[in-house]
């Protein structure tokens, strides 16, 4: 078992345990860090089993006005990076790959904010992630298009002293937890 295999094990665990305490104010905490974002495209997602749950912080970007639009990830295929279709809370889904919902229809918009689900991250601003290389593939092709802030969400719990990183990770700017606000580098 690599090293990467080894603490997706282990972060799986944190976030189970984690998740039955309940998340507390985490999404407000998230709104909250992403209001100075109206009127930009946000890339939320569709929380799967024991993730953290950002749609009150998604439906609050909506609610603010100025424009701002919300979209949730797509994945067209392995290997290729993430596809963002609009997202409403009326919005019809049905199931994408991994069993995670997307919309059944709507228009491709591209992000400029995305908020990233975990399994792990430490203060480095690395993430620990499901495998797929998804993010880390779009955050790259979204930098070198123009600027993107990705916001690292989840519980506090999931931090680790250092997430094993390779070449092609991607740091997150920021993320929020239901404990507070780590800015990576600072």
């Amino acid at each position: 078992m690599d090293q990467k295999t080894a603490a997706r094990a282990e972060a799986f665990a944190d976030r189970k345990t984690a998740f039955a305490g309940g998340q507390g104010s985490a999404a407000e905490r998230l709104a909250a860090v992403l209001a100075p974002c109206r009127g930009q495209v946000l890339a939320g997602y569709m929380p799967m089993r024991t993730e953290i749950d950002p749609l009150a912080a998604m439906v609050a970007h909506l609610a603010a006005g100025e424009g701002g639009r919300v979209c949730v990830p797509v994945i067209e295929g392995p290997g290729q990076p993430l596809r963002f279709r609009e997202w409403t809370p009326e919005a019809a889904m049905e199931p994408g790959e991994f069993g995670a919902l997307v919309p059944a229809a709507g228009e491709w918009l591209v992000p400029s904010v995305l908020i990233v689900p975990l399994l792990a991250f430490d203060w480095r601003g690395y993430r620990l992630g499901y495998g797929g290389g998804y993010y880390d593939r779009t955050l790259e092709a979204l930098r070198a298009a123009g600027p993107v802030i990705a916001v690292g969400f989840g519980f506090a719990a999931q931090e680790v002293e250092e997430v094993p990183v390779e070449p092609t990770d991607q740091k997150l700017d920021l993320i929020v937890t239901e404990c507070g606000v780590i800015r990576p580098g600072t």
